[in-house]
């Protein structure tokens, strides 16, 4: 059985996009300094911590995960077709 990999990587894009946004958004109404997430500012292109920086890390998040999810996907398939090859008998 294959897995989709368009879905798991739409699946993991999903959750991770929406972690950095609401986590961002989270930490904004508490009034925290946001030392952590504002790290994030190295990685992802446009990304602040600020309630408009949120949506764009959602963006970057989505991509990223969306790419983990695909290559998951993909190697979970290539160690499959690998380790279990169907073994016909002939008798």
């Amino acid at each position: 059985m294959e897995i989709r990999k368009r879905a798991l990587g739409m699946a993991f894009g999903l959750v991770w996009g929406l972690t950095i946004m609401l986590g961002t958004w989270f930490l904004l109404l508490r009034g925290s300094p946001g030392e952590i997430f504002s790290k994030l500012e190295s990685f992802y292109i446009g990304y602040s911590y600020s309630w408009g920086g949120a949506v764009i890390g959602f963006f970057w998040g989505f991509v990223e995960g969306f790419i983990a999810g695909v290559l998951i996907a993909w190697f979970y398939d290539l160690f499959c077709k690998i380790f279990y090859k169907s073994k016909t008998t002939s008798e």
